[in-house]
Order: C-alpha cells, then structure tokens, then sequence
C-alpha cells in the first residue's frame, strides 16, 4: 500500500494511504479487471480499497509474467484499451469493492479521452506520476488540477538507489543547489524536495526502508518554502525521468511521446 504526505491549500487533496492499490497491466482485458481487484481485496484482507488505480494507459499479455517481451525487449500488448478497462473499473466501484478510481502514468491526450468518453460514470480522482525537481511536469499538473484530478508525485527524490542508477548522475539528495536551499531552512534536501511537492498541491510518495528517514520525511509541516526559492527548484526541470519506461516505447498506449 502507499502513504503520502499532503497538506489542504484549498483544493481536494488525495487520501493516498489505506487501501491504494494499482490494477497490473496484465490484467487490462475486460474479464480480468474484477478478479484482479478481488485478489488484492483477499490477499490485504480488506473488503475494499480507498483508492484503485490503473498502473499505464498500456495492457500488457495476460499471464504469469507481469512484464511478457518480445525478441526485441519490448513488452507485448493485450487486444484491450485503456478506455475499456476504465469501463471495467468502473464496475468495481458500482460493486463496493473500491470507493474510488484513478489513472498513473497518463498524459493529458489519455486523460481527456476518459474524461470524454461517452457513458462515462466516474472520472479519475487521482493521476500518479512520475515528479520531482528534475521533471517538475507543470503543465500535466496544472492539466489535472483543472479538470479537478488530485496528483500524486512518486520517486519525489528522485529514486537514489534505483539499482540501473548510473554512478555519474547527480542525485537530487546530493544536488548542491538544493542542499543550499536545505541549509536555508535548517532542513534536510529530502525535507525540501517534500515540501516542493505540497507547496504545489501534490500528494508526496517518498519510499524509505530506514525508520529515522521515514520520520524526518514527515517533520515538513514546521516551514513554507519562499517563492523565489520555489522558483529556483522549478528552474532545475530539464524532463530527466527516473522511469522512462524505453520497454514500452512501441506500445500503441505508449504515454511519454507527448508533451505532457
């Protein structure tokens, strides 16, 4: 499950926390949407869940492997659509099984064509992405935030120990830039890179295994950052991603070929 930290600046803000959960890729046909959901209800022991998202926009083969390839690396795609599996998530919230439902890893041509689906019950509440001062995504999220999607920033920190991490790449911990701005405040750089996301109305997803971190990573609510440093973090954006999910760049649902 997930936790985030977030702070109410006026617009509806996600409950990302007890009970969020992410429908796998291969799971996108429509007869596999419900079971998919029920198992994750009987292996957390829950009778629903908060918050369910759709993981990509992109289905993927059914079966045991969660990433099937191809000859050329590239994973194979199911004869579903995102839309049809919306349909179906659709269905789990008439049923009880989940009180909510939402997107990760949409752009804004994905976003719309849900939103402007005809027959359309319920719109994402949520749209999960990749976000932190090296991808700042404005526009996408100024998108959501208009269409009155709530958005969550995962790897917020910019994923430092993600095993492909290449050893001359600047960590966002580590960036002197922002250390100066932490020093400001008296705050850790993973303080900073926090609070740069609540400061923008977004749900924070920060993964720690180390329980002094995980408390610091709460201590964020104590300062507010000043606008012209807010202004300074935003101007590292150089739409450098963590995940940019090169397995997938052939898929017709492929989503990170838009501008945003």
């Amino acid at each position: 499950m997930e936790s985030a930290l977030t702070l109410n600046t006026g617009a509806r803000m996600p409950v990302v926390g007890l009970g969020t959960w992410k429908l796998w890729c291969t799971y996108h046909e429509r007869s596999l949407v419900r079971g998919a959901c029920e198992k994750t209800l009987s292996d957390l022991k829950l009778d629903h869940l908060d918050l369910y998202l759709m993981h990509f926009p992109m289905g993927l083969k059914p079966g045991e492997e969660l990433f099937p390839f191809d000859a050329e690396g590239q994973v194979i795609p199911d004869n579903s659509s995102f839309l049809e599996t919306w349909e179906e998530m659709e269905k789990l919230v008439d049923a009880g099984l989940v009180k909510a439902i939402g997107i990760s890893n949409f752009n804004r041509e994905q976003i719309e064509a849900v939103l402007n689906k005809p027959g359309l019950k319920y719109k994402p509440v949520n749209n999960q992405i990749e976000c932190h001062p090296y991808l700042t995504q404005e526009k996408l999220i100024n998108f959501c935030h208009s269409k009155g999607i709530t958005v969550t920033a995962y790897s917020p920190l910019g994923s430092p120990e993600r095993p492909w991490a290449n050893a001359d790449e600047l960590s966002h911990l580590k960036d002197p830039q922002i250390r100066a701005i932490a020093d400001k405040y008296k705050k850790t750089t993973a303080q900073v890179l926090i609070r740069f996301h609540i400061e923008r109305n977004v749900a924070v997803i920060p993964k720690s295994t180390n329980p002094g971190r995980i408390k610091e990573n709460f201590q964020v609510f104590d300062f507010k950052l000043r606008k012209e440093d807010m202004n300074t973090i935003l101007s590292f954006n150089r739409n450098w991603r963590v995940f940019p999910m090169d397995w997938a760049s052939k898929h017709k649902d492929f989503p990170l070929n838009a501008e945003y």
